[in-house]
């Protein structure tokens, strides 16, 4: 809908220009307004500073100590450096049942988006696998969460083919998991994506791409995660 321009009272000349002054600066406050609402708005939806969360300084602090161990086949790991909470992620398991982020609160985790059209996916999926063989328990574990959007038998069909035997099978065909953690605002802008959360749901650190996950380069920042 289109308003009619605005309508300034006549009067003595001084006193019109003056209510013109006067309507200019309204005018450019209220867009002034709309700027910081929206602009606020806008870094809010990307990351910052609305996920900031003060009581997950501690995760910083680890995630310095990850710093060198970002090296060799994790070199792509990136350290959180602003505390961060991750938001409610929520999947299914292969029952089909509810599964969310904070059912893994109390052990680090490793949560790992892939699917099979992915080629890096499929092959990391073994190392992610391995990884979850020799560090998976009470203090630590992979969640893999596929995004395939089609055949739901495929992808299980895949883990199958190619012997995995630790990891659990999570899955999200809405692809809400990926969008939530793009809005989270870091890095995660394809497949395959893994963050690294601590204990409490705290970020540890990012690594977009793929990675070899049983080396000892993972294992060793991994450990370190755990605090082994």
């Amino acid at each position: 809908m289109t308003l009619p321009p605005p309508t300034v009272p006549t009067g003595p000349p001084g006193r019109e220009k003056m209510l013109r002054i006067v309507l200019v600066a309204a005018l450019l406050g209220v867009a002034a307004g709309f700027a910081a609402v929206y602009g606020i708005g806008g870094l809010m939806r990307n990351g910052s500073p609305s996920t900031a969360d003060l009581a997950c300084k501690g995760a910083v602090e680890t995630a310095k100590k990850l710093t060198p161990l970002a090296r060799g086949e994790v070199a792509a790991f990136s350290p959180a450096e602003t505390p961060r909470r991750l938001p409610e992620l929520i999947f299914t398991n292969r029952e089909g049942k509810p599964a969310k982020l904070s059912d893994f609160r109390g052990r680090v985790t490793l949560i790992n988006l892939w699917a099979t059209w992915c080629v890096p996916c499929r092959k990391e999926m073994p190392a992610l696998d391995a990884l979850e063989g020799k560090l998976g328990g009470p203090g630590f574990s992979v969640v893999a969460i596929n995004l395939d959007t089609g055949d739901r038998a495929k992808p299980r069909k895949f883990l199958d083919d190619i012997g995995v035997k630790h990891l659990a099978y999570y899955e999200d065909p809405s692809t809400d998991v990926f969008q939530d953690l793009k809005r989270y605002g870091r890095s995660i802008i394809g497949l395959p994506a893994t963050v690294l959360v601590d204990r409490e749901g705290c970020e540890l650190g990012v690594l977009p791409g793929p990675a070899e996950w049983a080396s000892e380069d993972a294992l060793a920042l991994i450990r370190a995660a755990i605090g082994e």
